[in-house]
């Protein structure tokens, strides 16, 4: 059946000139389907490169949001138009505003797990990997963050000098992940090093070895002459850690560390999007341009993965 699903997929990518594109978190058949797999922007970044007319993106919205303000000239699909962030959605552009309010002066970094909307009301974006660089490159010393408080105060710890206000928002599958579950793993897995992701809880980034971006993690394993690892985010990631690196193992540092979101997308919504060509992520006007100045930039600063 997946076999068959590939092939239809394959031929109507080939007539829509489209490419298409998985999160790390994305279920296995996805990801093995995809031209590109990899972290929401760099994903946006690849697609902005190639001559495709259509970007199907396998994630959620803000991710498709994302592909549409850096290609404006494509058409970019969803798969599955229900599957948004929930961290995303706890702060939206009046929230922000009113905290801008609150502390008049102070730039926005904003975490790319974003909306278009909060993006636009931000100074700059920032990834996982970078926002302690996105940070330090700001000549204030009070600087608003969001929408992230986890990943903020981890940031924190890395530009002490920095006074950074937080938004109450989090990444509710990597809040699962606890302290416990280190000390766990590491019974069971004695000297092997954890790697977790900077959504983490500072207590639980605080036992890591390493606290990396999903692309981060790929790399790291990539270049590590170590044999096996404990993975401390979604577990989608597993699948391509197994992938690209066969005779390494790997171990979820939580078997609760699932997005419920990120597994919505299945080859047959990616066919159905393909065939309908429906589900057009657009970002327009006013917000496409802002959003895009505080991406660009980050991107001056650099990735930093």
């Amino acid at each position: 059946m997946a076999g068959s699903l590939a092939e239809k997929i394959n031929k109507l990518k080939a007539s829509r000139r489209a490419v298409i594109l998985a999160h790390n978190y994305q279920p296995g058949e996805v990801q093995d389907i995809a031209d590109y797999v990899g972290d929401s922007l760099g994903l946006s970044i690849e697609a902005a490169k190639t001559t495709a007319q259509v970007i199907v993106f396998c994630g959620v919205d803000f991710m498709a949001e994302t592909a549409a303000i850096l290609s404006p000239d494509k058409t970019v699909l969803v798969p599955e138009s229900g599957a948004g962030c929930p961290m995303a959605n706890m702060i939206d552009a009046e929230k922000l505003r009113a905290l801008k309010r609150e502390h008049p002066g102070a730039p926005v970094v904003c975490y790319v797990n974003s909306s278009a909307a909060v993006k636009a009301e931000s100074d700059i974006c920032c990834t996982s990997a970078n926002a302690a660089a996105v940070v330090k490159s700001l000549p204030d010393q009070e600087i608003i963050f969001v929408p992230d408080k986890f990943l903020g105060q981890n940031t924190q710890k890395e530009a002490p000098e920095k006074k950074l206000i937080l938004f109450n928002g989090y990444c509710p599958t990597h809040a699962k992940i606890m302290p416990q579950h280190i000390e766990q793993a590491r019974g069971r897995h004695q000297g092997i090093k954890v790697l977790v992701h900077p959504e983490c809880r500072p207590d639980v980034v605080a036992l890591a070895d390493a606290a990396l971006s999903t692309d981060g993690m790929i790399k790291y394993v990539k270049n590590s002459n170590d044999r096996e690892f404990i993975i401390g985010t979604e577990i989608g990631i597993i699948h391509r850690l197994n992938k690209e690196n066969p005779g390494k193992r790997f171990y979820p540092l939580t078997e609760l560390a699932i997005c419920p979101n990120m597994k919505m997308t299945t080859l047959e919504k990616v066919l159905w999007s393909l065939e309908d060509m429906g589900t057009v992520i657009r970002v327009d006007g006013t917000i496409r341009e802002k959003a895009e100045k505080a991406i660009r930039r980050m991107l001056a600063i650099g990735r930093q993965d």
